[in-house]
């Protein structure tokens, strides 16, 4: 019988890199990831000289910050459905990390099955690339049962970032990289992992367990793709997906939602990406449902029947706070501003919109006056809800810096109002009770806003508690007067 993991598979990467991209400080200006990238080099280079893996065929893949144009989101969801071993390199970073979670899901969801019989029921490899207390690990990472006694001691007591950064550790180095790729080949040979989708990894869920519910930040984007643009619009600023978005191209290699999850990984969010279509009927509900003019709301959403961000009723409850990305130029597609339109109607105030709009694009400066207005016309009622301090939003947001400085706002302000949607309401009973009223508990149980009889000066009489005075006494009232 012809084992179903060897055909094909020297067409496969032997091992996924996954590890925490470390941001720069500015001041040394050398690239922090250097020294992932040389130990990804460095155990390719291991990997060839031990096996037959065919020359030409990359034997490994690590996300390097590919460009925009390179199809960086699909590249990437492949890798992690065809690669044969996942590597992830432990720090502290790491598990702070949505799309190292992510990256770690999409690779769990494929089933493993072992070729010999063997002890290997997982394709995972872990490194310590920084030492991380066991306690503080992810319950997916401390269950791996894995033994690293023979990557040296020196690796055991530093990880490998010291080993690559320190030429005291050269030997202990090279060790380790040696006996680290020989366990990826062990792996990869014992357990045949069935290749998996190519959806894209960043809409998964993180394997690592969330924080609490407002401290999760629900990315959503709806924009444009390079298979459907509008008149007008040329495509230079997007890809194969809209999560290859890229309004300000000319300021960031980065897809933008990409780019916004590093800034509000920053505030302590943990971030999920999610297509704005894919999830829409779920956030309003069917068509035609109650919507925000306040006849379906509830005693939680004040007098008028709407809370303050106006949702009435229509699709489920929230599970996090929430920005929505949007590209105005989707706006021209009938369909998406539908969605958008009845999105406005609900107006849920715990979902923020951002609309990136790059000055420096010619499509948006000759299409800026009219997708303005076509924007203020389907956001109607979320505009004239804003507070003063956020309408100036609603311009759009010229450059790379101007959407950093709104995003920690926005995102604060879906914090805010999905603590105010979730918070626990009293009874209904309870609620309409009268306030107790003090001078009434002191004065003997006198009705509500009547006074107690008062003397011959016009003082309320003399009345005593424990020997002293108390409201009520013989003192002039000081609302009152003398």
């Amino acid at each position: 019988m012809t084992d179903p993991g060897r055909l094909g598979e020297n067409a496969r990467p032997y091992f996924f890199l996954s590890y925490a991209h470390t941001p720069g400080t500015g001041s040394s200006g050398h690239d922090p990831n250097l020294w992932v990238h040389r130990l990804y080099d460095d155990l390719c280079e291991a990997i060839m000289e031990i096996t037959p893996h065919p020359e030409g065929v990359p034997v490994g893949f690590m996300d390097r910050g590919m460009h925009l144009g390179e199809g960086w989101v699909g590249r990437l969801s492949e890798a992690l459905a065809r690669c044969r071993v996942f590597v992830p390199l432990y720090s502290p970073r790491y598990f702070r990390s949505e799309p190292c979670g992510q990256e770690w899901r999409g690779f769990a969801t494929r089933r493993v099955v072992s070729r010999y019989g063997g002890d290997h029921h997982t394709g995972i490899v872990p490194v310590w690339w920084v030492r991380v207390p066991r306690e503080n690990l992810p319950s997916v990472a401390s269950s791996l049962q894995f033994n690293h006694s023979d990557f040296g001691t020196d690796y055991l007591n530093e990880g490998m970032l010291a080993l690559s950064k320190l030429g005291y550790f050269r030997q202990s180095y090279e060790l380790a990289v040696h006996r680290l790729a020989h366990r990826i080949v062990q792996v990869a040979e014992s357990v045949y992992i069935e290749p998996g989708t190519t959806d894209d990894f960043l809409t998964l869920q993180s394997a690592f367990e969330p924080p609490e519910p407002a401290r999760q930040l629900r990315i959503s984007v709806l924009a444009c793709d390079v298979r459907k643009l509008p008149p007008g619009r040329a495509a230079h600023a997007y890809g194969s997906s809209a999560l290859d978005w890229q309004p300000y191209r000319r300021e960031s290699d980065l897809s933008l939602v990409r780019h916004a999850q590093g800034v509000v990984s920053k505030l302590n969010f943990h971030t999920s990406v999610h297509l704005f279509e894919d999830e829409a009927e779920k956030l309003l509900g069917p068509p035609g449902e109650p919507g925000a003019d306040g006849a379906a709301g509830t005693a939680a959403d004040g007098e008028d029947g709407a809370d303050a961000g106006g949702d009435a009723g229509g699709g489920e409850e929230p599970s996090a706070p929430g920005v929505l990305l949007l590209d105005r130029w989707a706006l021209l597609d009938p369909a998406r501003q539908a969605l958008v339109k009845r999105f406005d109607e609900r107006n849920p105030s715990w979902i923020s919109i951002l609309e990136p709009w790059a000055e420096d694009d010619p499509d948006c400066r000759a299409a800026g006056p009219d997708l303005g207005g076509l924007a203020d016309e389907t956001l109607s009622r979320s505009r004239g809800e804003l507070r003063p301090t956020f309408r100036g939003v609603q311009d759009g947001l010229p450059t790379l810096s101007a959407f950093d400085r709104e995003l920690p706002v926005a995102a604060f302000r879906a914090m805010s109002g999905f603590v105010d949607r979730t918070r626990p309401q009293p009874p209904a009973e309870e609620a309409s009770r009268p306030r107790p009223n003090l001078r009434e508990a002191l004065t003997g149980g006198t009705a509500k806003g009547d006074r107690p009889p008062r003397g011959p000066t016009g003082h309320e009489q003399q009345d005593t508690w424990n020997g002293s005075a108390h409201p009520g006494s013989g003192e002039a009232d000081p609302a009152e007067g003398t």
